[in-house]
């Protein structure tokens, strides 16, 4: 399993000097199973560079899962070139949630006068598996669900192949339990024992008494949780739109001080885009 970030920052894109380590684009993973089917995880502005990569490749088939419909997961989506190409041909799976459907959820990003493009202008062959709780298999990779605890809800995801597992659970607040969230626990048993765990790591604990209730978790919460669960990586994951490079190094210095005070083997970064990681 070979997992590639396209985008690892949360809420909106940036760009500047300060931004160069972590990268801008908005939430895209890149996941090839041993068959080298070719699964992106969310439609941030990480899955236009994506899309260009994969035309300048020759691939045309892919399949597009969703955790959930805040702007920041989905707003790459118009920018993704091979929709326009009549010989690509995209799966797309997730849950709807609050909207009508996944179909609905994309084209809403499409509509005027918000994009001049039309959803319906698109040439690529779309199909759509409304699931909410279903395991999905992609070849020998079996993906398994988990709700997420963020506002209007969510999916996290367990990708396992080859006795390797990873879990990724971007957009998760493990401090409070939201509508249709689950509990510390529950997530603690999903990722036990996982290869890599990818988290949603947006916040400081100094910075989380005002932030408490936004969908989103500290990196000492994500670390707690790693090691707790006795996953071998760690990959602090959804960086906020105003966190610098140093101050995304602060925090996984931060978090080896914690492995190493529990005496840990546990590997922890901060995902960055560009970043290619093989299980």
């Amino acid at each position: 399993m070979i997992i590639r970030c396209w985008g690892a920052r949360g809420s909106i894109p940036v760009s500047g000097k300060n931004y160069l380590l972590y990268g801008g684009n908005t939430t895209c993973l890149e996941i090839r199973n041993k068959r080298d089917d070719i699964l992106l995880v969310d439609a941030g502005s990480g899955i236009r560079e994506a899309g260009n990569a994969f035309l300048a490749s020759g691939r045309y088939d892919f399949t597009l899962l969703l955790t959930h419909a805040h702007w920041d997961h989905i707003m790459g989506f118009p920018f993704f070139k091979p929709l326009y190409f009549e010989k690509t041909n995209l799966t797309v799976w997730g849950c709807a949630f609050v909207q009508d459907s996944i179909k609905e959820m994309l084209a809403r990003v499409m509509s005027a006068p918000y994009f001049p493009i039309n959803y319906d202008d698109i040439h690529a062959n779309v199909a759509y598996a409304d699931f909410c709780g279903d395991t999905y298999q992609l070849g020998d990779m079996t993906i398994t669900p988990i709700a997420l605890s963020h506002p209007n809800q969510g999916t996290g995801y367990k990708f396992s192949e080859a006795g390797k597992s990873f879990v990724f659970l971007t957009d998760n607040e493990l401090g409070l339990q939201h509508e249709g969230g689950l509990t510390y626990n529950d997530y603690l048993e999903f990722c036990r024992g996982a290869d890599l765990l990818i988290h949603d790591a947006e916040y400081r604990d100094k910075e989380y008494p005002k932030k408490r209730g936004w969908g989103h978790s500290t990196s000492e919460q994500a670390i707690k949780l790693a090691l707790d669960a006795g996953v071998k990586q760690l990959g602090l994951f959804h960086h906020n739109q105003d966190r610098l490079d140093a101050e995304v190094d602060d925090m996984v210095a931060v978090c080896h001080r914690i492995i190493n005070e529990r005496k840990s083997t546990l590997r922890c970064f901060a995902v960055h885009q560009t970043m290619e990681l093989a299980l």
